[in-house]
């Protein structure tokens, strides 16, 4: 029993104790931005894309009601990565008759050769989203917020969006199942791997500084790990509404939360998002959880054959897969932590 308390204990007070305490809604200012979520008119972005997108695929959402609607953000060069997503998980277009629709956002590369792929791929496939600005590691949040003003311009219909990167694994039929079961809840949804008492980076070093005059506190509020997070179209809207008026430099997750916390939406903390971690794989841990980072693509393609060849898992073999996983998780991190440790100390020894 401490056994299971140690491994499965520390998600449970996440879950259920450690929540944001909730935002009272008689605040003048968040009742007013939730008017304007509800009031928003996208028409007059519709009729000038070509500011915001070199590639829109406005028209993919128009002819169907999309219960999920997952956004990939990608880096422009990695077609191949975009290729093994669309042959494995990003292959699932409907759960139990609700559509699924996966599409992949994209910066413009710095190669014209590349842009040329990209059209190519565009064509093929219709599923590319890309924005009218230069793809980097500053322009990650824009990316973020191209997302989400694509979703509530073009998809508006789209009950629930998860955004995620293009090195995850994502078990689609898993969270469309458990968004499914949310029927008295399908409002004010931000749920995934919470972040708690996160601080700013002050070190003018890093490739994340933030400077006490783009960002003043001493923490963060909570937010949703950026490697994947589900909103509904509510929430979308809101931080579309908010994003105008935020004009904070901080890292695309970090930016969605302080919109979010903007907007008086609380952000649910489910250990079922793996978060930046690399789960080790157990297939019926795999079926249950919904995410799982830095997944290598050998394994992707691998896993993926497996764990969609239709064998449920019954309640006690999805126990111990995850137990299973836990632990090689553990492992895995102890194992990474000590190296790490052995490589600073040979580094300072050699100093």
């Amino acid at each position: 029993m401490l056994f299971h308390a140690l491994l499965f204990g520390g998600d449970l007070l996440e879950e259920y104790f450690l929540r944001s305490l909730p935002v009272t809604y008689t605040d003048m200012k968040i009742l007013k931005i939730r008017e304007a979520a509800r009031k928003l008119d996208m028409d007059p972005l519709k009729t000038n894309m070509s500011k915001s997108y070199i590639i829109s695929s406005s028209e993919v959402c128009s002819d169907q009601e999309v219960f999920l609607l997952v956004i990939v953000c990608s880096s422009p060069e990695n077609r191949t990565r975009r290729n093994l997503i669309r042959r494995t998980w990003g292959n699932v277009t409907g759960i139990r008759g609700y559509a699924m629709l996966i599409l992949f956002a994209l910066g413009k590369p710095a190669s014209e050769a590349i842009q040329l792929d990209i059209s190519e791929e565009s064509q093929k496939h219709g599923d590319i989203i890309e924005g009218n600005f230069l793809d980097s590691f500053e322009t990650q949040t824009l990316k973020t917020m191209m997302s989400i003003e694509w979703t509530v311009t073009f998809c508006s219909t789209a009950r629930f969006i998860l955004k995620t990167n293009e090195e995850m694994f994502v078990n689609i039929p898993s969270l469309a199942e458990y968004l499914l079961s949310l029927r008295t809840q399908i409002e004010d949804i931000y749920i995934g791997r919470v972040i708690h008492q996160d601080m700013p980076d002050r070190d003018p070093q890093s490739q994340s500084f933030v400077s006490l005059s783009q960002y003043q506190e001493e923490y963060y509020p909570d937010y949703c790990s950026g490697t994947a997070f589900v909103i509904s179209q509510d929430v979308a809207r809101k931080i579309y509404i908010v994003a105008k008026e935020t004009p904070v430099l901080v890292p695309p997750d970090i930016f969605v939360g302080i919109c979010a916390k903007n907007a008086g939406i609380i952000p649910i903390q489910s250990s079922r998002f793996s978060g930046k971690k690399h789960i080790r794989y157990n297939r019926c841990c795999y079926k249950f959880i919904f995410t799982s980072s830095e997944m290598k693509e050998d394994e992707l393609f691998k896993e993926w054959r497996e764990i969609s060849d239709g064998k449920d898992c019954t309640l006690l073999e999805t126990y111990y897969g995850l137990v299973s996983c836990r632990v090689l998780t553990y492992f895995d991190k102890f194992k990474h932590f000590n190296i790490e440790t052995i490589k600073n100390e040979a580094f300072h020894f050699t100093n």
